[in-house]
């Protein structure tokens, strides 16, 4: 069907946006065609002031320019998002990674997503004053993983090892420890520790983070040594907690507000680390898929120090086993950061039901972990120095019993509970919702209001 002036939005026709291109059938008709129109409509967005130094009329001209071209860009992959990805991936024959997939379809079809360039332009902008070209890749990968084929070929891509994991692992086995800026994988007896670090803000996440933690991740599962793994914060170097472990405070928000997190970030990491927290690292030659696949896997202690803020909640729902000290806590503060916390709506509900999950994520409660919400999620509670003990003493139960029947029981608890194939189509979701709330106005009032954000340094 063919858009006419009447399909166009009221701003759109305000603007004197042109009609979108129909779709015709024929790809690389359709791929002419769409392109020339959403690279005309960035022309006239960027023929514009910058968002911020716009007029009324100008901000009413933007939003008509990057809604419709929006919409048609949802229209072309609707049509043709798996002739594009097979492409991409010679077929289904080639990995790639989101960071690298985002790009590539940029170059592949012009103006279906921003460019490198473009993003970085965008990167050096406060995040209200950008006007999210980025979303456009959330539009890209929901479309590419709604797919079952081409969905389930990309989950596979961001479940294989890390190229800097393979690079560090004879290193891993020589040395038995690789210490990276912000994390470190170390062997203690039959057990891979990874540590969490970003002192400056309490084990906080963010872009400068997220490869070093999904490297240790991957080292740590690949450790021929080791049979299980220990996930635990690094000890603070400053301030109130100076000398002490603390978990993780989650997202970093004042790097959000100034506009230092890149949208692909959320993808990275919950296609990437968590998952494997969950499933695991993939082979390039068998699916990760848990009825006739294949994968690496070890159970997964987390030690939680202090708090489990926001994503830090997220990582010990994807986790086997849990120790806390009593005076810890969990949150997820979905609702003051104004995002979707990761894979937490899909999980939680799974530990302490859907009223809790939605009185966590809604309405900002605070989880003890010494409590009865708490002990859901967490399997041992301890007193704050009884830590190291508890960890080692759960290291040694584990281990010393033997965890030849881990990986089939792992497999068989998320096939009951959450298949590759029912986490594909959560993530397709993810994807979209997740870029409309990274670049939402309600996400900057939120963290003003909240964080007092605009008061923090960088």
């Amino acid at each position: 069907m063919v858009a006419t002036k009447s399909a166009l939005t009221p701003l759109a026709q305000s603007s004197g946006a042109a009609a979108w291109p129909g779709i015709s059938g024929n790809y690389a008709a359709d791929v002419r065609a769409f392109s020339q129109y959403w690279c005309c409509a960035l022309e006239k967005l960027d023929g514009l002031p910058a968002r911020r130094d716009r007029s009324e009329e100008q901000k009413a001209s933007a939003i008509a320019i990057i809604e419709d071209a929006r919409k048609s860009r949802s229209r072309f992959l609707s049509a043709h998002a798996v002739r594009l990805y097979r492409e991409l991936t010679n077929d289904l024959g080639r990995f790639r990674r989101v960071e690298e997939l985002a790009y590539a379809a940029a170059e592949a079809v012009p103006g279906l997503c921003p460019t490198r360039e473009r993003v970085a332009g965008e990167s050096t902008l406060v995040q209200a004053d950008k006007d999210g070209h980025e979303v456009d890749q959330g539009l890209f990968f929901n479309a590419v993983l709604a797919d079952r084929e081409c969905g389930l070929h990309l989950c596979h891509a961001m479940l294989l090892p890390r190229k800097e994991a393979v690079d560090r692992l004879e290193q891993l086995r020589k040395e038995g420890r690789v210490e990276l800026e912000h994390a470190a994988v170390e062997r203690q007896g039959k057990a891979s520790f990874v540590y969490l670090k970003n002192s400056r803000y309490l084990n906080a996440e963010d872009d400068s983070t997220v490869a070093d933690v999904e490297t240790a991740v991957d080292l740590a599962l690949l450790d021929p040594e080791t049979s299980v793994c220990v996930l635990r914060g690094g000890k603070i170097d400053n301030g109130k907690h100076a000398g002490q472990r603390v978990f993780c405070t989650g997202i970093n928000l004042t790097h959000i507000y100034y506009g230092r997190l890149s949208y692909l970030w959320y993808l990275i990491r919950d296609l990437g680390f968590i998952n494997k927290f969950y499933r695991g690292l993939a082979v390039p030659d068998a699916s990760p898929d848990e009825m006739i696949g294949d994968s690496i896997e070890k159970p997964w202690i987390a030690a939680i120090d202090k708090f489990a803020i926001g994503g830090g909640c997220q990582y010990i729902l994807s986790t086997d086993y849990n120790i806390a000290g009593k005076d810890a806590y969990m949150t997820l503060p979905a609702r003051k950061e104004g995002i979707i916390p990761g894979i937490a709506n899909m999980r939680m509900p799974r530990f302490v039901g859907d009223r809790a999950t939605r009185q966590a994520i809604m309405a900002d409660m605070r989880i003890d972990c010494d409590s009865h919400t708490g002990r859901q999620i967490c399997d041992l509670i301890v007193e704050p120095d009884a830590m190291d003990a508890a960890i080692h003493d759960t290291v040694d139960r584990l281990t010393n019993s033997g965890v030849v029947s881990a990986s089939g029981n792992r497999r068989a608890m998320r096939i009951a509970a959450e298949p590759l194939d029912l986490f594909r189509t959560y993530m397709a979701v993810y994807a979209r919702e997740q870029a409309y709330c990274h670049f939402s106005p309600a996400l900057i009032n939120n963290l003003e209001r909240f964080w007092n954000a605009q008061s923090r340094k960088v």
